[in-house]
């Protein structure tokens, strides 16, 4: 036998290929090793004994239409197997080219990197334009897993921080682009993200995912992310390398909060004393409705020490407010108008920025998340009311004249309205965590929106929801230029200005009526308040929206139209 004839040195395979099934066996003749010039490097090139005729595309062969000489179009009389002249098959063009080329993008500084990469995320894969490297690699490439594993960190600080999912995904698409991973997909849900990336059509792609479980509003961390994007994405100005990103991500997580806890209580107080005068309280309700939401506050912050969920936090810290003002009801007459220190309280609990990344996220496409976020608030509002109206059912037992006709706002104090309407957001913003620098424009953009919404609805008589979509729209318009002047998220110059257009009193009034047992009122104005609440986010969005059908799209051809976020009414 064959085998017998060598020795053990020659029995032993010389390389992983021995053990393939395509290797001929041990006696058979081996083929000859094919030359470096006959390994193909693309799918369409020409097989091996496969021979043209070189007089074809020059009319001149049997291929030519006439047998004479070329003209223009002798080339596509010729045979369909024979290349166009040109043609070479070891630098081939790129596969699925359209008709008017492949855009170059330079991701440099002149858009935004959100609006770039949006709308990168909104095309098809095999429309995207080729990138230019930002970040500069090793000889062997970039190293994927770290790569990914860096992207996937960053968009968990982002989502955790309260950001819409397709601003996360363009983040994410962002620093794998950066880095060299042009063939990446993220994927983003409301606990959940992933990431894929094929180096090549015939490679195995290579997935990670991380699950987000914890949940943090720090606009400063937020803000600190957005700049380390922003590095990244930008090699003019700075070369950040995956270990120096890697070393500033975690000076981003270790870093402390800007504001101690006893100033994010007094900031609950304020902006709960700043919305009861909003709504016609005086100087004794200020104070009675900020001592009611710091106690809850503190109520809350107690129990999320002991791991109660967050809907518990809720409930408890709805009490004290709601307590405060019927034990006002029933010491004082109602002029002081204690309904106004459980609208404050509300104020200061109604969850808004959740609300309005819930419907921005349904709006451009992500329903899942959507569905996700908007469950989550629904969550919060039902614990809310069931810690007020706890309070408002023994305050009936008690005899707590609550009139729930007491429809307020007083109208001859504008000036001190747009004041603590302005008060309210600064408050909100400094709950936020929000860095010092964003905290006058945000102020600045809520007291406009209230100076719009009592315009339209107060003194031109237009429905309140309308009004208030009118003035969301605003905040968002001018959030998205703030944010686009400061290459940051918009968030910060968003969220706590719609502060003051919550819909507290609608909701208190709805409570009071199921409380009296006058179901059909406090269904309405329930339903008024949720009313409101859509405008709010609808409006925001919309406003965002506006601000961006005027910008360039980035790396598009002349002429060329911003792509929807998803389908195109529903086909």
């Amino acid at each position: 036998m064959v085998a017998e004839q060598g020795g053990p040195e020659d029995q032993k395979p010389q390389s992983d290929e021995a053990h393939s099934a395509f290797v001929p066996p041990t006696g058979v003749e081996q083929p000859a090793a094919p030359s470096e010039d006959d390994h193909p490097t693309s799918e369409f090139a020409l097989p091996a004994g496969l021979h043209t005729d070189p007089t074809a595309s020059s009319g001149s062969g049997p291929g030519s239409a006439s047998g004479t000489g070329g003209g223009p179009g002798s080339d596509a009389l010729a045979s369909a197997f024979v290349p166009p002249s040109g043609y070479n098959a070891q630098h081939q063009p790129p596969a699925f080219t359209p008709a008017h080329g492949i855009p170059m993008v330079r991701l440099t500084k002149e858009a935004p990197w959100q609006d770039r990469m949006r709308t990168m995320l909104r095309m098809p894969v095999t429309e995207r334009p080729a990138p230019e490297s930002v970040q500069r690699t090793d000889d062997s490439g970039p190293a994927v897993p770290r790569v990914l594993d860096l992207t996937l960190r960053i968009g968990e600080l982002l989502l955790a921080g309260g950001e819409g999912a397709e601003d996360v995904e363009a983040a994410m698409f962002a620093v794998t682009r950066s880095y060299g991973l042009d063939r990446s997909e993220p994927t983003v849900t409301f606990t959940l993200l992933s990431i894929s990336y094929q180096p090549s059509l015939v490679d195995d792609p290579v997935t990670a995912s991380r699950t987000v479980r914890r949940r943090g509003t720090d606009y400063t961390r937020l803000a600190a992310v957005f700049r380390l994007i922003d590095d990244i994405t930008t090699a003019e100005h700075v070369e950040v390398s995956l270990e120096e990103a890697y070393r500033r991500l975690a000076e981003i997580r270790r870093n402390r909060h800007p504001y101690p806890g006893w100033v994010l209580t007094a900031s609950a107080g304020l902006l709960a004393g700043s919305a009861s005068v909003l709504v016609g309280g005086g100087v004794l309700v200020f104070i009675v409705a900020a001592a009611g939401a710091m106690l809850g506050d503190r109520l809350a912050w107690l129990c999320a020490g002991r791991g109660l969920p967050e809907f518990y936090q809720f409930m408890v810290a709805a009490m004290p407010p709601a307590a405060m003002g019927i034990a006002l009801t029933l010491t004082h007459s109602t002029d002081v108008r204690p309904s106004a220190v459980i609208t404050g309280g509300l104020f200061a609990l109604l969850p808004g920025r959740a609300l309005v990344a819930g419907v921005q996220d349904g709006l451009t496409g992500y329903y899942l998340t959507a569905g996700a976020r908007l469950l989550e608030v629904m969550y919060f509002f039902i614990g809310i009311v069931a810690g007020v109206l706890l309070m408002l059912y023994l305050g009936v037992q008690l005899g707590a004249e609550l009139n729930p006709e007491a429809r307020f706002v007083p109208n001859d104090r504008p000036v001190l309205q747009i004041l603590a309407s302005m008060t309210l957001t600064l408050a909100f913003a400094i709950l936020l965590q929000q860095e010092r620098s964003t905290v006058l424009a945000v102020t600045l953009n809520g007291g406009v929106a209230w100076i719009i919404y009592g315009a339209m609805a107060r003194e031109g008589g237009i429905s309140p929801v309308a009004a208030t979509a009118v003035a969301a729209g605003l905040v968002g318009l001018f959030g998205q230029l703030f944010s686009r002047y400061h290459y940051s998220s918009s968030l910060p110059y968003i969220t706590a200005a719609i502060g003051p257009l919550l819909p507290g009193s609608a909701t208190y009034f709805g409570l009071l009526g199921v409380a009296q047992n006058e179901v059909d009122t406090g269904l309405t104005s329930l339903s008024t308040a949720v009313a409101t609440a859509l405008a709010i986010a609808i409006g925001v969005n919309l406003g965002s929206e506006i601000s961006r059908l005027f910008m360039r799209v980035p790396g598009a051809v002349e002429g060329a139209s911003r792509r929807a976020a998803k389908r195109t009414r529903g086909f």
